[in-house]
């Protein structure tokens, strides 16, 4: 049994919280056993599942999960809903938990075992987490490589009320612009539901743009070159030509990446828009139009002047959503997540309002 202990003592906040990035963990995978046919138990008992996430680079913390956040029961941080109630629900009095379940779905070879592994996922959330704790929501997990298996549970799920939004990993198998993900993406804006792509993720090769590092700081500090991929990939394939009503949100990716982005798109643009034609607008407008963002991990730049420079070159007031990446290691806690400099109803709009507006709470 590990020892739990409190590294801050949460204070009451006068403002409303919506946290948008909580995960939720298997305590182990045979707790899917029940939401699996036979078939992909015996499956599960023979082959098991990838964990390729954390295999080439040892995390800084078990788990990635922060010291006191094991339950007194000695189960993996934030399998348990009791504990998480305490330590993050209750204790900061959120209004609503938006659940990121991360999972090797996406890193499964064998789609249908992925569809499976997706749908018992999905069915066990809303029996254990969604059903029991009204104030939490989820995203729905998908086998994303393949159109089919990735629609198919996108419309099962579409209509339940505890599922907010489908959720995908910055490294993915080929850039997120393919045609091979349209389909997903057509049915998810017929259901008005964002795509959040989460940070981590392993894809097809090396997990940087050169090949492996060597330290976890490196692969944590170096998750932006993933995200801006992806963001140029939705552009320039015209993804959002295609699905004008398409919505995403880029949670754990940081954001101060993107204003450098937007102008180096812009001026490429203007000179290769020929190669590009389902491109029609200049590449930053997409993306202040379709493109929404967490402040997990905040960018603390060494004045916060700068801070407020960053957020004017990106336009984000309505935009940017606050999240605690509970139970990880680099939470961040609502009482200081944010610069004090800040105005009041910026704060708010970041605390909560812009999220309410987002999932339509």
């Amino acid at each position: 049994m590990v020892e739990t202990r409190t590294l801050e003592e949460p204070k009451r906040q006068k403002l409303p919280i919506i946290d948008c990035d909580v995960h939720n963990t298997l305590a182990s995978e045979r707790v899917l056993y029940p939401y699996l046919s036979k078939r992909w138990r015996r499956h599960h008992e023979m082959v098991g599942t990838p964990d390729r996430v954390g295999a080439y680079i040892p995390r800084a913390h078990l788990y990635g999960a922060r010291y006191d956040a094991w339950p007194p029961s000695g189960q993996r941080p934030g399998s348990e809903l009791d504990f998480l109630r305490e330590q993050l629900l209750d204790a900061w009095h959120i209004e609503y938990g938006i659940l990121n379940c991360l999972t090797p779905v996406c890193e499964m070879p064998n789609l249908a075992y992925a569809a499976a592994f997706a749908r018992a996922v999905n069915d066990w959330q809303i029996e254990n987490w969604l059903e029991p704790e009204p104030r939490l929501r989820a995203s729905i997990i998908v086998a994303c490589d393949d159109a089919a298996f990735a629609t198919a549970e996108i419309e099962r799920l579409a209509n339940h009320p505890g599922f907010v939004q489908v959720l995908l990993l910055a490294r993915t198998m080929e850039p997120l612009g393919r045609r091979k993900y349209w389909q997903m993406y057509e049915t998810a804006a017929k259901h008005n539901l964002p795509i959040g792509i989460h940070f981590t993720g392993v894809g097809a090769g090396p997990i940087t743009a050169v090949g492996r590092p060597s330290h976890y700081i490196e692969d944590h500090g170096g998750m932006t070159q993933a995200f801006q991929t992806q963001v140029t990939s939705l552009v320039c394939e015209g993804v959002f030509e295609h699905f004008p009503m398409l919505r995403v949100v880029l949670i754990e990716g940081g954001f101060a990446w993107l204003p450098p982005l937007m102008w180096r798109l812009d001026r490429a643009w203007k000179k290769l828009r020929e190669e590009v034609p389902d491109v029609k607008r200049l590449p930053s407008a997409y993306i202040r139009e379709h493109f929404w963002i967490t402040t997990q991990p905040i960018e603390e730049p060494p004045k916060q002047e700068y801070f407020h420079q960053l957020l004017a070159q990106l336009d984000v007031d309505e935009k940017l959503m606050f999240a605690t990446d509970y139970p990880h290691w680099d939470f961040d806690s609502p009482a200081h997540a944010l610069p004090k400099s800040l105005a009041p109803a910026l704060k708010q709009k970041i605390m909560a309002e812009n999220a309410r507006a987002f999932y339509r709470f």
